[in-house]
């Protein structure tokens, strides 16, 4: 009888550069070539270099490593990066997609009070798939908690498998935060699933971005059935280290969530040896 051995299916594993706040983008780079990792995902935000396409390019070139994603600036504290208007952000984002090769576009659907813009969000964003071969990821939120009351932030949804969009991001933290069923979230989005965010938590009103498999969010038994099902997007470590009481202490913390998404990607398949 053939014993199985260890599959690698084809998801690469890249870094958030949001992973090493308060440390810069180009600390990212560097950490992610020294640890490993397949690529990186640039955060976009009020870092003059992960605005400055051809810093990215340098970045990516000197490591060696391929830019993979572009996360667009949509955090309350983006809201002047590239523009305080939204399309024009993602414009811009796409525009760096394209130039530095990367495959992915992450946004999130709009806050509730850019009423325009979330009018228009789903149409838009088909629009813009439509004019590319980029990826529109739209990611999953939460709603935002303060003691007993809850006020939902996003438009037109947080879950946004409740709107069609061509692509989603699952992100585990926020399906934590929201108190959601991630992989029942995971079958909803079915094929259109195109991106993954991989961070952990325990369901706190916070957005904890824990390093997998320190919460209790099913991290491993996604990344499993990612590996089965044959998925070919990326898998994006995007974690808090902004506890981390060292630079050696953020780096260890950033090379087990490597390890472990590299263990749990690796499924069992039978396949006789030679």
């Amino acid at each position: 009888m053939a014993e199985p051995v260890a599959r690698i299916p084809d998801a690469k594993v890249a870094l958030s550069t949001a992973s090493v706040y308060p440390e810069s983008t180009a600390t990212a780079f560097e950490i992610a070539a020294r640890l490993g990792y397949d690529g990186v995902e640039v955060m976009v935000w009020n870092d003059p270099v992960s605005q400055d396409i051809d810093a990215l390019r340098r970045l990516s070139d000197y490591h060696r490593l391929p830019i993979l994603a572009v996360h667009a600036p949509c955090l309350l504290i983006t809201q002047r990066v590239w523009s305080t208007d939204p399309w024009t952000k993602l414009q811009r984002a796409r525009a760096a997609a394209e130039k530095l090769g990367a495959s992915t576009v992450v946004v999130h659907p709009p806050f509730r009070w850019q009423r325009q813009y979330a009018r228009d969000f789903v149409r838009g964003i088909w629009r813009m798939a439509d004019e590319t071969d980029v990826r529109f990821a739209v990611e999953n939120m939460y709603p935002w908690r303060y003691r007993d009351r809850e006020m939902l932030a996003y438009a037109p949804d947080w879950d946004v498998t409740k709107d069609d969009y061509r692509h989603f991001t699952i992100d585990l933290s926020h399906a934590s935060t929201a108190r959601a069923d991630a992989i029942h979230m995971l079958d909803r989005m079915g094929d259109r699933l195109g991106h993954v965010h991989l961070a952990d938590g325990n369901g706190s009103a916070k957005d904890e971005h824990l390093v997998p498999g320190r919460g209790a969010q099913p991290c491993a038994e996604l990344l499993e059935r990612l590996a089965l099902s044959g998925f070919d997007g990326h898998v994006v470590i995007e974690v808090n280290t902004r506890r981390a009481m060292s630079s050696a202490e953020r780096e260890a913390d950033l090379a087990e969530a490597l390890a472990f998404t590299r263990l749990h990607l690796a499924a069992a398949a039978k396949v006789p040896r030679r």
